[in-house]
């Protein structure tokens, strides 16, 4: 039976902060954690909840979950094929975002964690985000994956060797951020190839995505001194790119635009007070609802 009045559609608009928020993390994608998110509305609308439901907000997040599961198994061969560095679509958000989603947002959707994600399995990755970053307990999360608890402790137990990583490494001081962001600007805009040199750590690395679409580099780069030639010439070589501060998966970064439409985003990661990496993405598959808020 249908389940489409009303009360229906608030619970699963209530709802749809954390389910995006849940599916962006497993996929990387906002195209992909929309059609995730739609999807599960397309079943809670379509009668498949069973009727006497204990929890709508266990069984929409068990969907969600499962659904992303088996999307990031089909993933797995076109991340392989990707032509160049594979980077998550970025996050901007917006004035216009609603404070729930926003808050879903807030955290642990940096770049740097983004790609840390990409070291998991899927499963992996559904346990460590539901336990590490939602604060699921054992029991929820062997409900949500279809298995008992201690093969979902063990599941977390390998994702988090293989993250080797805790949430504080990618804890970073606000204003520090938007110091260091600010001087890369300038940097960038003046050609001071030393002090584009000094706001990096020795073994930065500086990693682009094109997608094989537009101009990018193909391969990361590693060191200071490299990225700092590459990036002390970039306002000359490129003046049609207009830069602008962004909230960026929910850290200060650069957007770039051209004649108003997003043509680059920058987003970076930190040591202490030096950028430790430099994540641009070109692709404009990745850009296309870069200019759009949140529903």
């Amino acid at each position: 039976m249908k389940n489409t009045s009303t009360s229906a559609l608030t619970e699963f608009q209530r709802m749809r902060p954390r389910m995006f928020g849940i599916a962006y993390r497993m996929l990387g994608s906002r195209a992909d954690a929309d059609d995730m998110v739609q999807e599960a509305w397309l079943r809670w609308s379509g009668g498949e909840a069973p009727p006497n439901l204990a929890s709508v907000d266990a069984w929409l997040v068990t969907i969600v979950t499962r659904l992303c599961i088996d999307r990031l198994r089909g993933l797995k061969q076109e991340r392989e094929d990707y032509i160049g560095p594979w980077l998550p679509e970025p996050l901007i958000t917006h004035e216009a975002d609603s404070p729930e989603m926003r808050l879903e947002l807030l955290g642990d959707v940096s770049t740097a964690f983004m790609l840390m994600l990409e070291r998991l399995g899927p499963e992996e990755r559904a346990v460590f985000l539901l336990h590490d970053v939602f604060d699921f307990d054992y029991v929820d999360i062997a409900a949500i994956m279809g298995k008992n608890e201690a093969a979902c402790r063990q599941l977390l137990h390998r994702a988090r060797e293989r993250a080797q990583t805790d949430k504080q490494r990618f804890a970073v001081d606000p204003a520090v951020h938007l110091d260091v962001l600010g001087r890369f600007a300038q940097a960038m805009r003046s050609g001071d190839r030393a002090l584009m040199a000094s706001l990096f750590t020795g073994d930065a690395i500086f990693s682009g995505d094109g997608g094989g679409k537009v101009l990018a580099t193909m391969r990361v780069v590693v060191g200071a001194d490299k990225i700092a030639r590459f990036y002390a010439s970039f306002a000359e070589r490129h003046p049609q790119i207009a830069f602008e501060s962004a909230t960026i998966n929910g850290l200060p970064g650069l957007l770039g635009t051209v004649n108003g439409k997003a043509d680059t985003v920058m987003s970076f990661a930190f040591e202490g007070a030096r950028i430790s990496a430099i994540y641009i993405v070109r692709n404009p598959d990745k850009l296309a609802l870069a200019g759009t808020a949140f529903a």
